[in-house]
């Protein structure tokens, strides 16, 4: 992205682990992850924010204030506006990964497929829903290694640029180990 701007506007950490229970409930809140993702954009204000979400500057100003206590966001610059000062929020880090947690801190983790699968209807709908799912038979270690070129994809993605004009478009990755079949080995 040589000729483009950075995106978002604002200076943030590539990735910051998550561990606390203050930072997963904030986190996976479906309300702040949605601030969360509108923020790997540009920074905002409590206003632009509620404009976007369609909710009370009050609703948001109270969310946003949590995902400031939990390290989640800060504020990035501010300005005066007919004497008040404006502040604009944008995340402390592009990428929040959950890091070593306890069994029951996985409590606090809903699982997202639902929700994401319902957003897909339109798409699938509209013929524009592109998916695959692949299956691989590998060591942890691969699996590891796997992961972390998928989540450097995910940060490509989240750096393209916006072009005001285009549609919002979700890029959505799942990556779990599971039971399905597996042909028997051959016999020669």
């Amino acid at each position: 992205m040589s000729t483009s701007q950075q995106v978002p506007d604002y200076e943030l950490d590539d990735v910051h682990i998550v561990t606390s229970n203050q930072e997963l409930k904030a986190m996976f809140d479906p309300f702040r992850g949605a601030l969360l993702q509108l923020l790997l954009e540009r920074a905002a204000s409590v206003q632009e924010l509620a404009i976007a979400v369609q909710r009370p500057k009050s609703t948001v100003a109270y969310h946003v204030g949590l995902l400031v206590e939990a390290g989640m966001l800060k504020v990035v610059r501010t300005r005066m506006i007919r004497g008040q000062e404006e502040r604009f929020y944008g995340r402390t880090a592009r990428l929040f990964g959950v890091g070593q947690i306890t069994p029951e801190q996985t409590e606090l983790i809903p699982n997202p497929m639902a929700e994401w699968a319902a957003e897909t209807g339109p798409a699938h709908a509209n013929d524009r829903l592109r998916a695959i799912k692949r299956y691989a038979w590998i060591d942890d270690d691969v699996a590891n290694e796997f992961w972390d070129r998928v989540l450097e994809l995910v940060n490509e993605f989240s750096q393209l640029p916006s072009s005001g004009r285009g549609q919002a478009h979700a890029f959505m990755t799942t990556f779990y180990p599971t039971e399905h079949p597996r042909l028997p080995e051959r016999q020669d």
